[in-house]
């Protein structure tokens, strides 16, 4: 099915995968790297600059389309910058029909002799409620470990998450390469998570199988996956047809752990050759409780409106699946009880509901 995407704009969204220093805008970028005398970006022209990093991530390999992060992060280390970047995001939510976004970033790679984690964490937070008052859209922060480091650090971070828990964060992640570094190795850190009672959402089964997905949930207690493309590789699949689920499968789909889906990154980091082969169609047509994401938004050129007419014109999804995935996410997001029910019915099902009545389909 295919849509006007301005009407698909002014649907509400939801957003439960979207990296802070993976969405900044190229104009900004350029504008800190001259408050900041940083010279080591390849062009200053806002147009270029923004191709630049798209041509870049377009590489179909995830340590290549992490290569654009050194510039974007190498701005955002002071906290002006970071509160600058934030508050920009959620305008830049409020104009995408976005009513409730969770964006996460890894404060470890915003500390230096000016600014430690806890300050980044704080600036992080100033920017998103300054945002929230102006914009009226609902914000959650999840705090990334990174695969990489030592597990220490990982700990370190889950700490920092809990301290902030009732100032805007809402969860923890394991984020990173994943090939050789098993997200097990973390397990203090989530254990840690776990008995304070929060959330966890591991990236995992993006760039490494199925075993990935495996350890995120057994061994972390993964409450979400990040990606979690490779799970197909536990179903077997003829013609569009699951003729039988490992256990890892069933049981992620009895237990309704959420997918947080991003199609056109997996496409760009080599996740996955094409659109037409993302397993999100067998995923969503066997009720895997799936939701769309947006990953980088610079780095890859899209919006959550992007995101949602290209899932649409590709797997034929109709107004009524768009609406049941963006309530899928709202179910799934870190957000109190209370507070996702509300949102759910006093606006998500009263938007659908209105657009449903104008369609804006393309014939």
């Amino acid at each position: 099915m295919r849509f006007e995407k301005e009407f698909i704009r002014t649907l509400p969204k939801v957003l439960l995968h979207d990296h802070l220093d993976g969405g900044v805008r190229p104009q900004t970028i350029i504008e800190l790297a001259k408050e900041q005398k940083y010279n080591l970006l390849p062009v200053n022209n806002p147009e270029e600059l923004a191709k630049w990093f798209q041509r870049g991530a377009v590489r179909g390999s995830l340590p290549l389309f992490l290569e654009g992060f050194q510039h974007t992060c190498g701005l955002m280390q002071n906290e002006e910058a970071l509160e600058r970047v934030a508050y920009e995001m959620l305008e830049d939510m409020k104009k995408d029909g976005v009513v409730y976004v969770e964006t996460r970033f890894a404060p470890v790679f915003h500390r230096n002799n000016e600014m430690n984690a806890y300050k980044a964490v704080q600036a992080v937070l100033r920017g998103l409620e300054r945002g929230k008052k102006d914009f009226g859209v609902h914000y959650g922060v999840i705090i990334c470990a990174m695969r990489q480091m030592d597990p220490s650090i990982s700990l370190e971070m889950a700490e920092l998450a809990v301290h902030f828990r009732n100032q805007g964060v809402v969860g923890f992640d394991l984020a990173g390469e994943e090939g050789g570094y098993p997200p097990k190795k973390h397990v203090d850190a989530f254990h840690y998570i776990q008995r304070e009672n929060f959330n966890i959402t591991v990236h995992a089964g993006e760039a490494f199988g199925k075993d990935s997905i495996w350890q995120a949930i057994q061994w972390c207690g993964a409450h979400r996956i990040g990606h979690a493309t490779r799970l197909i590789e536990d179903m077997v699949v003829k013609n569009n047809e699951v003729s039988s689920m490992g256990s890892l499968a069933q049981y992620v789909l009895d237990k309704r752990i959420p997918l947080e889906i991003c199609l056109t990154s997996n496409v760009h980091t080599g996740a996955i050759p094409s659109l037409n082969t993302h397993p999100f169609s067998i995923l969503y047509k066997y009720k895997f409780r799936c939701t769309l994401n947006t990953d980088d938004r610079l780095m890859s050129n899209i919006t959550l409106t992007d995101e949602y007419c290209t899932a649409a014109e590709t797997f034929d999804l109709k107004l009524d699946d768009l609406e049941k995935i963006t309530i899928n996410a709202m179910k799934s997001a870190f957000m109190p009880y209370k507070q996702r029910i509300a949102v759910i019915y006093d606006i998500l099902k009263p938007g659908f509901a209105k657009a449903k009545n104008t369609k804006g389909e393309i014939k």
